[in-house]
C-alpha cells in the first residue's frame, strides 16, 4: 500500500500536461503514492454550473494533499455565454475554483519561492561598472496572505441600499462618490483581519529564521492604504520586536518595490504581503528567475494540514491544442517538490531539484522559453524540447 494518497487536480489546458509529467518524475524519484483525480475547472462550470464540485472538496477533505495544474477563468459575460443553456436561467455566477479552494479550506498561507538556477539563459542580468555584465543570484521567499484582501470576493455592482448607505457614512465616500448614481457604482473591499495577518507575518519570520535569511520585508502601501497596509506593518514591527529581533524588518511600498527588484534583487530575503500585492511582487521576482515556467507555489492551512501545490502560470489554452506540448514543466515539478517538503519527503524533493539544476546548467535540453523562441507549434522541430522531453531529461539525471 502506498505511503501517500494525493488528489490530482489537472484542471484546464496545459495543466493536464504538466501535471502528468510531474507525476512521471515523482514516480521515477521513488515517491510512493496513489493518485486520485479530482474534477475542477472550466468543463465543470460549463456542464454543471460549478467549477469546483462538492465531490472534489470531499476528496481533498479526506486526503489533505492536492497537486494542481491550472485553470481557465473568463470574465463574467463570457462565462455566462459558455454555460449550458439549461443552466443559464438559474442565476449562476462563475467564480475562480482555486480561490474557492483557498477560502473553503482556509489555505491562508501562500509561499512562492523564487530562486536562480545557475546556467538558466532566462536569468536576470544587468550592466555593472565599466560595462561589465552582472547576473545577481536571486533567492527570495514570498509569503502572500491568501484568503483576505482584494481577493476576498466581498464586492458589489449597484450595491444594495444597506451597503450603499453604510458607505455614505464615510466622509471620503460621500465627498468623492456621493454624486454618482448607485447603479453606476462598483465596490470591491480590501479586508484584513488580525488573526490571519499575524499568521502570514509569523510564517514569514519563521521561514527567515529557519533558513538564515537576514531580513523580512513587508511589501504593502501603508502611506496610502493606511488601515490595512498600516495594520500589517505595525503588527510586523510588534512581532519582530517580541520574537525575531535577530532578523531585520524592512518596509517597502509595492510600486517602489517593483522598481527596485531589478536594481538590487539579491538584497531581498523574505517578503510578506497581502493578497494582491503578494501576487504582483511574486510575479515580478519570478520574471527574474526565468518567468512562469519556473514559478511554483504552495498554499496550506497549518491547523488542518491541508495543502494544495500549483504552478502560478495559467492554463494557456492555445498551447494545449498543439499536437506536441511545448510548455516548460519545471514550475509544476517544483510545485510537486514543495508538496514533497510538506509531507516530509525532503530527500526525494532534494534529488529532484538537483536533477533539474543539472539539466539547466548543462543546457542541452531547453524548452522553447529557455531557448528564447516564440511559443509556436513548430519549435520542437527547430530544436526546442517538448514538455515530455524536458521531463525525460530530468528523469535521466535522477
Amino acid at each position: 500500500m502506498a505511503k501517500h494518497k494525493i488528489v490530482c487536480l489537472p484542471g484546464d489546458g496545459i495543466g493536464k500536461v504538466v501535471l502528468k509529467e510531474a507525476i512521471h518524475i515523482l514516480d521515477a524519484a521513488g515517491f510512493e503514492a496513489d493518485y486520485v483525480e479530482g474534477d475542477i475547472g472550466w468543463e465543470f462550470w460549463c456542464t454543471e454550473g460549478n467549477p469546483l464540485p462538492q465531490r472534489t472538496l470531499d476528496l481533498i477533505e479526506e486526503h489533505k494533499i492536492g497537486l494542481f495544474g491550472a485553470i481557465t477563468s473568463k470574465p463574467k459575460d463570457e462565462a455566462f455565454e459558455e454555460l449550458a443553456p439549461e443552466l443559464q436561467k438559474k442565476g449562476l455566477v462563475y467564480s475562480s475554483p482555486i480561490v474557492g479552494l483557498r477560502q473553503h479550506f482556509g489555505l491562508d498561507i501562500c509561499f512562492r519561492p523564487c530562486r536562480t538556477y545557475t546556467g538558466n539563459p532566462l536569468n536576470f542580468i544587468r550592466r555593472g561598472t565599466n560595462d561589465t555584465i552582472e547576473e545577481p543570484e536571486v533567492d527570495v521567499a514570498i509569503f502572500r496572505q491568501n484568503t483576505e484582501g482584494l481577493y476576498g470576493g466581498v464586492e458589489w455592482s449597484n450595491p444594495p441600499s444597506q451597503v450603499y448607505d453604510a458607505l455614505m457614512t464615510h466622509p471620503k465616500f460621500s465627498q468623492n462618490f456621493g454624486d454618482a448614481p448607485v447603479e453606476e457604482v462598483s465596490v470591491s473591499t480590501r479586508i484584513f483581519t488580525k488573526k490571519y495577518t499575524e499568521r502570514i507575518i509569523r510564517a514569514a519570520f519563521e521561514h527567515a529564521k529557519k533558513y538564515n535569511y537576514k531580513s523580512v520585508t513587508v511589501c504593502e502601501k501603508p502611506n496610502v492604504i493606511r488601515e490595512t497596509s498600516g495594520m500589517m506593518y505595525k503588527m510586523a514591527q510588534q512581532i519582530q520586536t517580541a520574537d525575531f529581533h535577530g532578523i531585520e524588518l524592512w518596509n517597502t511600498n509595492i510600486d517602489a518595490q517593483m522598481m527596485w527588484l531589478t536594481k538590487n534583487p539579491e538584497n531581498y530575503g523574505v517578503i510578506v504581503a497581502g493578497n494582491m500585492f503578494g501576487d504582483i511582487v511574486s510575479d515580478g521576482f519570478a520574471g527574474l528567475i526565468g518567468g512562469l515556467g519556473f514559478a511554483c507555489s504552495a498554499q496550506y492551512n497549518p491547523e488542518t494540514g491541508i495543502g494544495v501545490f500549483e504552478p502560478t502560470h495559467g492554463s494557456a489554452p492555445k498551447y494545449a491544442d498543439y499536437p506536441v506540448s511545448i510548455v516548460n514543466p519545471i514550475a509544476m515539478v517544483e510545485s510537486a517538490c514543495m508538496m514533497l517538503d510538506f509531507v516530509d519527503e525532503q530527500n526525494i524533493a532534494g534529488n529532484i531539484r538537483k536533477a533539474i539544476a543539472e539539466v539547466v546548467v548543462e543546457g542541452k535540453v531547453q524548452t522553447y522559453d529557455m531557448a528564447k523562441m516564440s511559443g509556436r507549434a513548430d519549435v520542437v522541430e527547430k530544436g526546442a524540447a517538448s514538455t515530455a522531453q524536458m521531463a525525460d531529461a530530468i528523469i535521466d539525471k535522477l
